[in-house]
């Protein structure tokens, strides 16, 4: 099955050139343009995001976006893409046969490019009972499918809330040229972590000599949010304060993942301090306490000023009886 090349720097509008923090606004710009929350076309938005979200992963990995751009020049060059060094093929093995059977899974918020290259499964898998493991060599008989493993992106909005997904894999087998194609809904339940494997009963390989089938594992990836990053259950969420608010206090409105809160900003308020919001963050487990919401501050200095506030700014140095060098070398 015929596997489409991904341009993933057109897809973030960076020249290859780009470096990491050119990726990182590239990406933080498009996410927020094209988030299901803000889009008025949720189904454009929604596939443009998971698009930006694949071509981010990529990216934003130095080893894989090395390997992307090795790749991509052999891509261009005319001949067939190869697959990197030591990585399996992709899919199950039918038992007996040696064959590679391949899949293709729909719905999952990943390309066949990016699975079949980039995904860390990348082949198979099998459960620790070693049911639907390959007999190559033996006789012929009734052996259980192999089990099958693929990620899926999930976003934080359905780790909150949960969702229902639409999932497709179409299987090809080379050996007899055989292609079926299955549709079945994958519920994703609220509260799933990063790395999480969802077990799709039934879905893998089919078996020989009218055995069960194997089972489809989907591993979790979470999709990257352009405003929070996530540690377990909790979110951390990066505030840009001028210099006098972190002097004098103020109160800031910050977005959760249920609408925004007023946080108050106590006097003081140092560069990197973290002010924690109870409860705002992501559900841990199926019934456990949610986690909280970090406000992490980034005291911004201006980087251009004009004559009236340098004046200021040299009468408050004056003034000021703040002197952080003489009070670490008393």
């Amino acid at each position: 099955m015929a596997v489409e090349f991904k341009d993933y720097y057109a897809s973030l509008g960076v020249p290859r050139s780009a470096n990491d923090d050119d990726i990182k606004q590239a990406f933080r710009r498009l996410a927020k343009k094209y988030h299901p929350d803000v889009a008025k076309d949720k189904k454009a938005s929604e596939a443009k995001f998971k698009e930006i979200n694949e071509a981010n992963e990529v990216l934003s990995d130095p080893q894989k976006r090395k390997r992307y751009d090795e790749l991509g020049a052999d891509w261009k060059a005319g001949p067939a893409p190869h697959r990197p060094s030591g990585q399996p093929p992709r899919g199950a093995r039918t038992p007996g046969n040696g064959q590679g059977e391949e899949f293709q899974f729909g719905g999952t918020g990943f390309s066949d490019f990016f699975e079949q290259f980039f995904s860390r499964n990348g082949r198979s898998g099998f459960d620790e009972s070693g049911a639907g493991r390959e007999q190559f060599g033996q006789a012929r008989g009734a052996a259980r499918g192999t089990d099958i493993e693929g990620d899926i992106l999930v976003t934080l909005d359905e780790v909150l809330n949960g969702a229902v997904r639409d999932i497709s894999l179409r299987s090809n087998d080379p050996h007899s040229g055989q292609t079926a194609t299955q549709h079945f809904k994958v519920r994703i339940p609220a509260g799933v972590g990063e790395g999480q494997r969802i077990r799709v009963p039934g879905k893998g390989g089919q078996g020989l000599e009218g055995a069960s089938p194997g089972d489809l594992y989907l591993r979790v990836r979470l999709a990257a949010h352009p405003d929070f990053r996530v540690r377990g259950a909790d979110l951390y969420y990066d505030l840009a304060l001028a210099p006098w608010e972190g002097v004098l206090g103020s109160n800031a409105k910050v977005p959760t993942l249920k609408g925004q809160v007023n946080v108050r900003i106590p006097a003081g308020t140092d560069n990197g301090q973290q002010l924690r919001v109870r409860g705002r963050g992501l559900p841990k487990g199926k019934n456990g306490d949610p986690g909280d919401l970090y406000v992490v501050v980034e005291v911004q200095l201006p980087k251009q000023i004009n004559e009236e506030e340098r004046a200021l700014w040299e009468q408050l140095g004056q003034l000021s009886t703040t002197h952080p060098r003489k009070a670490a070398q008393s």
